[in-house]
């Protein structure tokens, strides 16, 4: 019996745990998912310093000429005293000197002979950088199982933190079956294809942090394609395409069962993609994607996405949803939940002309899903629907109705 998307997609989120940790250096971290919960070292700013180039003073010597007893550059470690009538030089990021209550810019004040003299008005803690006004030490910098991104890299570098804990990421393996396919950089007779679905699984499995391997392309025996799985077990996951449908020379299904492949599920509820198979065999995770290339993107986008995110060790392994306005009617068959691929512009989602499951080039036109209710036939211009984007990630703490009804 085939499984709805929803029951498909439990299944895979009940079946995945998240991979071990390794200690890497924050300037590899980028990308990366943040194993344990990280606190601030120390505060930040480390002291009061000054926010511009300028004249540290008292308040009260506002609109009088004081004298300038010092200059202090940031990185200088001097203990100079400021008092009433006088003034202390300094550049940006310098330490405070004592008593020093608020910065005048260099621009506000007027050079004179005996010094400088100062505005009308000073505003206490003007310019002034208060310690630990960024960050305090002991506050919570980072919550675990976050993707860190550059500017994650900045709070860590600021505290020192020269090390972090990250999930490893997924190590997946990667190989076709069909004895009319060729690699792009083969030469194809007419009766052959060029095999597009394992470029495009490894460019999108590195797109999404994993490692990849590439096992090669099976013929249509099961002595083949055994070989490959065989080379394919010391993955956290096996992505394939082609022979899970029910032709006569389909052995994918009978040749990992000879490795005691167990299934969660092989069959779902969903156009194009029914076919679609997941299950283990021992550690390691198999999904077996239907061969039709546009199909086997899409469901990748779908399932195959979903167990890279939950392996990870995110907490945002749930795919997301943009609810966006629909560009022109669409009409559909009803009966069965179908994705439908089309461009999102910034405004609305317009659905392709023409897209089927063996085609390719709508992938290269779109870059969202739309997935609509079996029940639909009819989608009316200017009505919200759901978008899964296919070009950037959209991912929640939870699981989301993903379909558009």
């Amino acid at each position: 019996m085939a499984l709805s998307v929803e029951e498909a997609l439990q299944t895979i989120y009940a079946s995945v745990t998240p991979k071990l940790t390794e200690l890497i250096p924050i300037e590899h971290a980028s990308g990366r998912v943040l194993a344990h919960e990280l606190y601030a070292t120390h505060n930040l700013p480390p002291y009061d310093n000054s926010a511009m180039d300028g004249y540290a003073v008292t308040a009260d010597d506002a609109g009088s000429c004081v004298n300038v007893i010092e200059t202090i550059h940031a990185g200088d470690d001097k203990s100079t005293l400021l008092t009433q009538g006088s003034a202390v030089k300094i550049m940006t990021g310098a330490r405070l000197p004592q008593g020093c209550e608020a910065i005048v810019p260099q621009e506000e004040v007027t050079l004179t002979p005996k010094g400088v003299t100062l505005p009308a008005t000073i505003y206490p803690a003007q310019h002034i950088r208060l310690c630990g006004e960024d960050i305090q030490k002991d506050d919570l910098l980072l919550e675990a199982k976050i993707r860190l991104y550059a500017h994650h890299i900045t709070l860590l570098a600021s505290q020192g933190i020269s090390h972090v804990h990250v999930h490893k990421k997924p190590r997946v393996a990667i190989f076709a079956s069909g004895s009319e396919l060729k690699m792009h950089y083969e030469t194809v007779a007419p009766h052959q294809l060029y095999n597009t679905n394992s470029p495009t699984f490894m460019a999108r499995a590195q797109e999404l942090g994993c490692e990849v391997t590439f096992i090669g392309t099976a013929g249509d025996t099961l002595e083949e394609i055994k070989e490959h799985v065989g080379a394919s077990l010391d993955a956290d996951l096996i992505v394939t395409s082609g022979g899970v449908s029910v032709g006569d020379a389909d052995f994918t299904k009978e040749a990992f069962n000879a490795f005691g492949f167990v299934a969660a599920f092989d069959k779902v509820n969903i156009k194009p993609g029914k076919p679609t198979t997941f299950g283990k065999i021992g550690n390691t995770l198999v999904l077996n994607l239907p061969g039709n290339p546009l199909a086997a993107a899409l469901n990748f986008e779908l399932f195959a996405q979903s167990i890279i995110l939950a392996l990870s060790g995110t907490a945002k392994k749930y795919l997301g949803v943009l609810h966006v306005k629909l560009h022109s009617d669409f009409k559909t068959k009803p009966g069965r939940r179908s994705m439908v691929p089309g461009w999102y512009d910034g405004e609305g989602f317009k659905p392709c002309e023409k897209f089927a499951p063996g085609m390719v080039s709508p992938l290269a036109t779109s870059n969202g899903i739309m997935m609509i209710d079996e029940s639909v036939s009819t989608l009316k211009s200017g009505v919200t629907v759901k978008m899964i984007p296919t070009q950037w990630g959209l991912y929640s703490n939870s699981m989301q109705n993903l379909i558009t009804h």
